[in-house]
């Protein structure tokens, strides 16, 4: 066999697509999403949906996947098993139901929440507090510190995306977060999708 290509195995694949979601850590190194990746493909699996960060020294992933077999779960827990051995990760995997999706209310209304302003302890906690007081599902938060050019003070820089019911008024979601935006000395903006 030619360097760089992989033997495809073919598996007994079923009828029922089956969905997992796994999550992956390990020390960052070139070839960490390749070993993931080749490892999905080399199941038969499809990698439907992913997020992947590197966070300090250590890179962490997780996946939507799917693929067929009765034995899928069992092959998949071996396959990561080995990886983790060999790659010396740290291999979650679960089983989710067909069709399954977020906890949304149906015709939930898309909004996305921004904050910048020095690192502060609650930022997070109370932002999230109030999303979910108002009845609002969190899809994504994505959050990340970087320093100041002019001064090196710590800025803490996150963005939110969630579902709100129609039944809510976003007015009073933007009041409660205009309190957490005075009270801690950040900006904090909300908007629909």
């Amino acid at each position: 066999m030619r360097r760089g290509l992989r033997p495809v195995l073919i598996y007994n694949r079923g009828t029922v697509r089956r969905h997992f979601i796994l999550t992956a850590i390990g020390k960052d190194r070139p070839g960490i999403v390749a070993d993931l990746a080749e490892m999905v493909f080399d199941l038969g699996c499809n990698l439907e949906t992913s997020s992947m960060i590197n966070l300090g020294s250590e890179f962490a992933t997780m996946l939507l996947l799917s693929g067929r077999g009765d034995d899928l779960h069992q092959r998949l827990h071996m396959t990561c098993k080995h990886l983790e051995y060999e790659k010396g990760m740290t291999i979650f995997i679960k089983p989710i139901e067909e069709g399954a999706g977020p906890a949304s209310p149906p015709g939930g209304r898309p909004f996305r929440v921004r904050t910048m302003g020095e690192d502060k302890a609650g930022i997070v906690a109370r932002t999230a507090r109030a999303i979910a007081d108002a009845g609002g599902n969190i899809l994504e938060l994505t959050s990340h510190l970087k320093t100041a050019a002019s001064t090196g003070t710590p800025l803490y820089e996150m963005e939110i995306r969630f579902d709100l019911p129609r039944s809510v008024d976003p007015d009073g979601l933007r009041r409660t977060l205009q309190t957490i935006e005075e009270s801690l000395h950040i900006d904090i903006t909300l908007s629909p999708v």
